[in-house]
């Protein structure tokens, strides 16, 4: 049922102060996610009209929060969210694989998208925040394809999603690995990739990469787990993070992902009746910050086991 879907709700001027947990967040960010239900282009409007105020002053939209910042955001209508949706109908909390202060290890199901949108009802991020009504912040820390199960992080405070954010974009101390099968025998000589790729948004809205030239640099490390009669298990190695890294570049080794639908092998695949695509996030891991290095990530190293489809589809090749 969508009960409140079509009523609009008139909200008064609001007085905020910054939580130390929000210092350094965008002021457009912010306002998006305390904001649900007003259009984009009217916060950036309210922003750029200075009907938003920092400190009583204008600011753009990329000013980063300090912590006691008095934030004045201006009388809003928004769309009120249906209060029939109860996101407790997705099991998440028997995924979790570790949790401390900082932050929630998930060992994600394939098919269970990381967040809503793009017409799902919802998605992991939602169905926490859910279970966990009286959490004071709760962020993914980055992503994975709805289709990949395995290791995701869920950030508990903002500094620790500031630091790990960090860490991804400097590609330096931060180690992810993932498992794969794919189709065909993998040729032995191919342990590195290193293939720059362009992403592609389609007006329907659906994005796909390719290998290009103009595309961004990329690299992957490849290792043979185990070799079957028509697919080789793989471990691969992110040194840099493009969407849909892996998944392109063994296509271009002509042994595209078992399952894969938008890059892989439709005929083959229906040989092997594969029940997802055979991609895994297996571990994440920081080495930890050098003593020049003040207020980095302490090291730590996650795993998540193989998901058990996937698990059973690799036992079924060995007979």
């Amino acid at each position: 049922m969508q009960a409140n879907q079509g009523i609009m709700i008139q909200e008064p001027v609001q007085w905020l102060t910054v939580a130390d947990d929000r210092a350094g967040q965008r002021l457009d960010n912010f306002l998006k996610t305390r904001l649900k239900g007003v259009p984009k282009t009217r916060i950036y409007q309210m922003i750029r009209k200075g009907e938003v105020r920092i400190n009583k002053g204008r600011v753009r939209p990329d000013y980063k929060l300090k912590a006691g910042d008095l934030l004045r955001v201006p009388p809003v209508q928004r769309s009120a969210e249906p209060d029939s949706i109860d996101y407790r109908f997705i099991p998440v909390l028997d995924h979790i694989v570790y949790e401390d202060e900082q932050m929630i290890a998930f060992n994600k199901p394939a098919g269970l998208a990381v967040h809503g949108g793009s017409g799902l009802q919802g998605g992991l991020i939602e169905a926490l925040r859910a279970h966990r009504p009286d959490a004071h912040y709760l962020e993914l820390a980055h992503r994975l394809d709805r289709d990949t199960s395995g290791l995701l992080l869920i950030a508990k405070k903002r500094a620790f999603l500031r630091r790990f954010q960090a860490e991804l974009r400097e590609k330096v101390r931060l180690t992810k690995q993932y498992d794969l099968v794919v189709h065909g025998q993998w040729p032995e000589k191919v342990t590195i990739i290193d293939q720059p790729i362009l992403k592609i948004s389609h007006e329907n809205g659906d994005r796909v990469s390719r290998i290009d030239a103009e595309g961004k640099p990329s690299k992957t490390i490849f290792k043979v787990k185990k070799r079957f009669l028509r697919t080789t298990w793989l471990s691969a190695t992110l040194v840099t993070g493009r969407m849909h890294q892996i998944r392109v570049h063994v296509a271009s080794q002509g042994c595209p992902i078992v399952g894969d639908v938008k890059y892989g092998h439709a005929a083959q695949d229906l040989q092997l009746k594969p029940p997802r695509m055979m991609l895994h996030a297996t571990s994440l891991s920081h080495r930890g910050a050098s003593s020049e290095a003040p207020g980095r990530l302490e090291a730590f190293r996650l795993e998540a086991p193989l998901e058990p489809q996937m698990k059973l589809f690799i036992e079924s090749l060995h007979q």
